[in-house]
């Protein structure tokens, strides 16, 4: 096994299961779900509670799949959604440049993920182990879909639905 594939695959997904449990529990700084549920209400994701969940639960799960090695794809696709959602609901309309606010780092985080579903979670996985390693280039614009449909389906449900 490739050890910075390995390394990118535990980093990555390490500090994604912390972002996701900063928003669910407020673990690591965070502000918990109900504060994290009055900024996506904010930022007009409404209601905010649901989505606070589904980002929390899309990170934190989505790192750990990373983490495992175990259905890579999904795991790229859950976390590669929320940092669509967070582009278009936040840093779009400030530029690339995460100094004024931008995408540029959400970005990155979605290259990395995409790239680890590529090349496949590697030996030291549980999909290897099981003999069920999914990588290569369709799986990982399988991947890029799935995060396009989620996040679409987020923004327009958010869009959609009544303030409180």
């Amino acid at each position: 096994m490739k050890l910075w594939h390995l390394l990118l695959r535990l980093i990555v997904g390490g500090l994604f299961i912390g972002h996701g449990t900063q928003k669910l529990f407020g673990w690591f700084g965070g502000h918990g779900l109900d504060a994290t549920a009055q900024g996506f209400e904010q930022m007009g994701l409404h209601p905010g509670k649901p989505h606070a969940i589904a980002a929390g639960v899309g990170e934190a799960g989505g790192g750990a799949l990373l983490v495992a090695g175990f259905l890579t794809p999904l795991g790229a696709a859950s976390i590669a959604a929320t940092m669509l959602t967070a582009m278009h609901r936040v840093h779009l309309k400030n530029g690339p440049w995460v100094t004024n606010g931008g995408y540029e780092y959400n970005l990155v985080l979605i290259a990395a993920v995409l790239a680890v579903a590529e090349a496949g979670p590697g030996a030291l996985s549980l999909d290897a182990a099981r003999g069920h390693e999914r990588k290569g280039i369709g799986w990982a614009l399988a991947a890029l879909l799935a995060a396009g449909l989620g996040a679409a389906g987020a923004n327009f449900a958010g869009a959609a639905a009544p303030q409180s």
